[in-house]
């Protein structure tokens, strides 16, 4: 345990000490708030537009800031990868879920603690324009964000273990844009309908985005958040999963 804490300990100070990580983190999804909301303000009533209301709005711009949590895990790893950092500690006592979860656990805190600081521009913002916000609303999505922090923390490390140093940032890139649209925090999938919407509905982000938006507004029936978030739960495992399971044998295949 020990060995892995000192591990998260040296991965969080990696991130914390690139001053990306405070914009695309903290600062671009705070301006993504504030900025959608101005739009929101523009748009005329009898348009029946509630996409970029405060109180759906927070919750996708939430999952969109995870998102970029998953480019830094890409970087954390690729470039350990890259060198000779992880061959040197592959020689030592630790065991490969020591490093996955050396990996994973600092992605974690820092998306609880952006999805609070989100949370806490999002009352603002619905004291000022409405609708008002619970607090209880917004502690609830706090909680209910971890699985999907936890699915692109997964994605990175799984990205970050098969590709090299150059190819993994620009596959979470992409990604990063698939979940914004795939999600719905852009638009509505249910309108769009056809193909479009049965890929919204093969994959995890739009899932993520339903739950937080039910939370956020205590909707805690089984349809709008209890079998979104199994969803989300469920894919956040399972990738986990698949990404231990190919760090360990990659791992295995370094030390051969």
């Amino acid at each position: 345990m020990r060995k892995m804490l000192a591990f998260a300990r040296r991965n969080l100070y990696e991130i914390l000490r690139d001053p990306i990580s405070y914009v695309f983190c903290l600062a671009f999804p705070l301006v993504m708030l504030g900025l959608m909301t101005l739009i929101n303000k523009s748009i005329p009533p009898e348009a029946n537009m509630t996409l970029f209301r405060i109180d759906r709005l927070a919750g996708g711009i939430a999952v969109f800031g995870q998102s970029f949590l998953m480019l830094f895990t890409v970087l954390a790893v690729s470039k350990d990868r890259a060198g000779s950092f992880l061959v040197r500690l592959y020689a030592t006592p630790m065991a490969a879920s020591d490093f996955t979860a050396g990996y994973l656990l600092p992605v974690l805190l820092l998306s609880a603690a952006q999805t609070l600081l989100l949370s806490a521009a999002a009352l603002l913002v619905s004291l000022v324009s409405g609708p008002t916000l619970s607090v209880g609303g917004l502690f609830l999505m706090t909680v209910t964000l971890i699985p999907s922090g936890a699915l692109f923390a997964g994605l990175g490390l799984l990205f970050g273990t098969l590709f090299s140093e150059k190819a993994a940032p620009a596959l979470s890139s992409i990604i990063i844009s698939l979940s914004a649209i795939l999600g719905g925090i852009w638009f509505d999938p249910d309108s769009a309908g056809g193909v479009l919407l049965k890929i919204c509905k093969a994959l995890p982000f739009r899932y993520a985005v339903q739950s937080a938006r039910a939370a956020l507004v205590l909707d805690l029936g089984w349809e709008a958040w209890g079998f979104p978030l199994t969803v989300v739960i469920g894919s956040a495992v399972l990738v986990t999963l698949a990404a231990s399971l190919v760090f360990r044998t990659r791992m295995r295949a370094d030390l051969n």
